[in-house]
């Protein structure tokens, strides 16, 4: 029988974490070690021989989190927001001088909705106009949601390799976030409502057309096979992976 991966899970208690402790409890590749709440120690992580790390904590934790692990060696597969540019940099900076260490930096792990992305950013350069609309539960502390800039993103990144101008917008009067945030010139709506989870429509316009691409997670247990996904993979990825597509092959 093949050696299981020993994973421990950060933010256990968490709706998230709860949901990735059965998961990997469940996955026969795989050995639960440990499963970390608010305020245990990460020394706990040693002391289990967990050599891979799920974080899904909270914005204020997870860089000093993901930089403990990488300290001593073990891959780390991050959902929690709050990564910026400078932060990823300086992770980087810190993987760097542990060449045998993965980290990934997810911001969905639905398989769907990478997917949904990935087409969106595709299709993109061949339409006029492009905006997105990610709508989640009302708990939610960020907005836009990590799913939306990383469309936005992806989006961008193809409509200026193509040569495109941005999305015609006549507007010149407004109440203030009529027209939503912009990401790397891209208009992203949020919505906040009791009863979704998580859903994002990037709606694409055309002369006499639309194309939309929506995803729906209507249970958080659709995160788990992306979160299953990266801890099986990070180790043949080392150094920082931003995006569960950079795992993906998606022949686009």
């Amino acid at each position: 029988m093949t050696e299981q991966l020993a994973v421990a899970v950060l933010g256990a208690n968490g709706r998230m974490g709860a949901e990735a402790v059965k998961a990997v409890a469940a996955a026969r590749d795989m050995k639960l070690v440990a499963a970390l709440g608010r305020g245990d120690s990460l020394d706990t992580l040693l002391s289990s021989g967990a050599r891979y790390v799920v974080d899904l904590t909270v914005p204020e934790s997870t860089e000093e989190n993901v930089r403990f692990a990488v300290e001593n060696g073990m891959h780390a597969v991050v959902g929690t927001t709050g990564w910026d540019a400078g932060k990823l940099q300086e992770l980087e900076s810190l993987l760097a001088g542990r060449p045998d260490v993965g980290v990934l930096i997810a911001p969905n792990f639905a398989l769907g909705s990478v997917l949904a992305s990935a087409f969106a950013a595709k299709a993109s350069k061949y339409f006029e106009s492009v905006e997105i609309i990610e709508l989640h539960h009302p708990d939610k502390v960020d907005a836009p949601s990590g799913t939306a800039v990383r469309t936005a993103q992806l989006i961008a990144a193809e409509r200026a390799a193509a040569g495109l101008e941005p999305s015609p917008d006549a507007t010149t009067s407004e109440l203030a976030g009529a027209r939503g945030c912009e990401v790397d010139g891209v208009r992203v709506h949020s919505v906040r409502l009791r009863g979704l989870v998580a859903h994002q429509e990037v709606l694409l316009g055309g002369p006499g057309e639309q194309l939309t691409l929506r995803h729906d997670s209507f249970d958080r247990a659709s995160f788990m096979p992306g979160v299953l996904l990266g801890v099986r993979n990070v180790a043949d990825h080392p150094g920082l992976t931003v995006g569960l597509d950079g795992y993906l092959d998606l022949g686009l």
